[in-house]
């Protein structure tokens, strides 16, 4: 996969006044950070049904508290990092949410759904600034919530750019009824109706309960309507119901499924059932090897090293959790530590040509997310070598 010189920083990406993130991130030699820590709330589903998520956005959020520790921290003072346990119930994240905005403070990071975080959205009215970790909200132009990952939406456009590559063009759909499978929906029938789409089909659309124990009767709906890929969106143990209903029924083909179950506890623990042929749409971070040199592999390195000395791997829930609060961290070390939720939104909204782990970042064409449809690309999971191998280039299209 070679992405456009754009996504690697060149040609319009500029050098801004955020210089580029990994510059930032690669600070070293910096004088150790002393005196009391400078405080970051942070909101997330350690237990629950997203914990697996939640739990490795933390461990994620340690390693870069030490990293940027590492750096000298912002003006000299140490970052912490709070968390708080949201429990993947939206009522406590409002909860939550509440509490932090009673401190007065200007940032909160998290949480990791998309019910939880839109949820906590409306609160966010005149600050703090939210830096939700699930690409599925959408945030109106100029708002204080900003969010991690490409757009859903986009990923379902890029999913459908590729099947229609591979000339499956008759496809099933089948979504979970929660917010994140309702977002789901929306994103992927638009893609589909697209005018580069007019060959394609939804030839079958089925939908679930996340509680729900079987889908055996969805899948056979599905199977008679005789598709040649499925688009199956939840985020989960509820996919996991999905893989199942899917094996058991003997249907044998092609699968995508949302970035959200890129992690390895479910690759793991879904190993016995899971689809031959499994795909995700995902932002560039899987492509690291393929990429050319560039700000954006050279941000991918530093973020790779950071989790091995952290003795963790990377996956989609550590990916989420990382370019957001960076962006967080550099505005505070340009803007002091005494900077209001104004300008910290202010700041972040400004930001053009910025690389970071997930692509380049312009805030101006992409607002309250900075990534686009060109930041996505299609991947495979490959349980010879535990990982998720890129199939397509940038967007959907083909590999160069």
């Amino acid at each position: 996969m070679k992405p456009s010189r754009d996504r690697l920083g060149g040609g319009r990406a500029a050098l801004t006044a955020a210089a580029v993130l990994v510059f930032a991130l690669a600070a070293r030699g910096a004088a150790p950070p002393s005196g009391p820590p400078y405080e970051i709330n942070v909101i997330l589903p350690l237990t629950g049904g997203a914990a697996f998520l939640g739990q490795t956005e933390w461990r994620t959020l340690q390693v870069l508290e030490r990293f940027e520790n590492s750096s000298g921290g912002i003006q000299g003072r140490p970052i912490h990092l709070a968390v708080q346990d949201d429990q993947t119930s939206p009522q406590l994240g409002v909860q939550l949410a509440n509490q932090v905005l009673a401190k007065k403070v200007p940032v909160l990071l998290g949480s990791a759904l998309v019910a939880i975080c839109r949820a906590m959205a409306p609160l966010m009215k005149a600050g703090p600034v939210m830096y939700c970790f699930s690409p599925g909200i959408h945030p109106d132009e100029g708002s204080y919530v900003f969010t991690s990952g490409v757009s859903t939406h986009d990923l379902a456009q890029a999913g459908i750019t590729f099947f229609r590559a591979k000339g499956w063009t008759r496809l099933a759909v089948l979504t979970s009824t929660d917010a994140s499978g309702q977002d789901a929906e929306e994103g992927i029938l638009a893609a589909a109706a697209l005018p580069q789409n007019q060959g394609v089909q939804v030839v079958a659309r089925e939908h679930f309960n996340p509680q729900d124990v079987s889908v055996a009767a969805q899948i056979a709906r599905i199977g008679a309507a005789q598709p040649q890929a499925l688009i199956a969106w939840s985020t989960g143990a509820p996919i996991g119901t999905v893989f199942k209903g899917i094996a058991q029924s003997g249907l044998a083909i092609p699968v995508l499924t949302t970035d959200g179950n890129m992690t390895y506890p479910q690759m793991q623990q879904y190993a016995s059932f899971m689809p031959q042929e499994l795909y995700f749409p995902t932002s560039t971070w899987p492509a690291y090897q393929a990429l050319p040199p560039g700000r954006v592999k050279l941000a991918l390195k530093l973020f790779l090293d950071a989790l091995q000395a952290g003795n963790m791997k990377p996956d989609r829930a550590a990916t989420l959790a990382w370019d957001g609060p960076v962006l967080v961290v550099d505005a505070l070390r340009h803007l002091g530590l005494d900077a209001g939720a104004a300008q910290i939104r202010d700041y972040i909204a400004r930001l053009r040509g910025i690389a970071g782990i997930n692509g380049i970042y312009d805030f101006k064409t992409s607002p309250q997310r900075g990534l686009t449809l060109q930041d996505a690309i299609v991947t495979r999971w490959n349980p010879a070598t535990q990982a998720w191998d890129p199939v397509s280039g940038s967007g959907g299209g083909p590999m160069k």
